[in-house]
């Protein structure tokens, strides 16, 4: 599988369909596949986090989630064919299993308390061939972790979604990557837009790349976070020049 690096971070290099196909084929093998989806804030949070960059490093799939990071190969002379954003992939892979009429089993990890559950009644009834065996909010004690653990050994579920929030979603885990589940996919705030609790970015501010303005105006808060992008662009503009 060809890989580019993007400031040390190797991400994998496929089409949104080619990407669909992989993690279908890893239902079919007895093991966890843990699946992240760093966009260019994340690859600068790695860059300062050494626990998080070992995360990355150690995940089986690395997909490019932002714009920037699809625009920083193209700069440095090593194009990604296009971007592979994560909330599209859960939900094309749910898509394409409930097409086939293959039934499967998840498990939703993340949110505050009630998110999970919302989450998982939409999903059932949009897939009829799901099964969300296990859900747990985000918001659990140290103490409480033993017991989620045991949880998911015990239900063992095709897909785990871990939505705790960048970057303690992928150390998390890549600390737990021999539980027994076949794919773990890190994703952010997808639990979210399951239940229904935040939208998406429109249609056209999505194809632009556009999705980080459109959180900004909506989370305001966000802006600290959001300086990483510019940080971003000088990073690889520099990288690029020592080429």
């Amino acid at each position: 599988m060809k890989s580019v690096d993007i400031l040390g971070i190797p991400f994998d290099s496929m089409t949104f369909e080619e990407a669909i196909i992989l993690l279908e084929s890893y239902l079919d093998e007895e093991k966890n596949h843990v699946i992240v989806t760093p966009n260019p804030e994340g690859v600068m949070q790695a860059r300062r986090n050494p626990a998080f960059r070992e995360a990355l490093l150690g995940a089986d799939l690395r997909l490019a989630d932002g714009t920037g990071i699809v625009l920083a190969s193209r700069f440095i002379g090593n194009a990604m064919p296009e971007r592979v954003r994560g909330v599209d992939t859960i939900f094309a892979l749910l898509d394409r299993l409930c097409e086939k009429n293959r039934t499967h089993t998840a498990f939703f990890l993340g949110g505050a308390p009630g998110v999970a559950e919302e989450a998982k009644a939409k999903m059932e009834s949009r897939y009829p061939t799901l099964s969300v065996v296990g859900h747990q909010h985000g918001f659990y004690t140290p103490d409480e972790e033993p017991a989620i653990l045991d949880e998911l050994n015990r239900l063992q579920p095709d897909i785990l979604l871990v939505c705790t929030g960048m970057p303690k979603a992928e150390i998390w885990a890549y600390a737990h990557r021999d539980i027994g589940v076949r794919i773990t996919l890190c994703l952010g705030g997808t639990m979210d837009i399951m239940a229904g609790n935040v939208k998406m970015a429109p249609a056209l501010m999505r194809k632009l790349g556009l999705e980080w303005l459109y959180r900004l105006i909506r989370q305001p808060r966000r802006f600290k976070r959001m300086l990483d992008i510019p940080r971003f662009i000088w990073a690889v503009i520099r990288h690029g020049r020592k080429r």
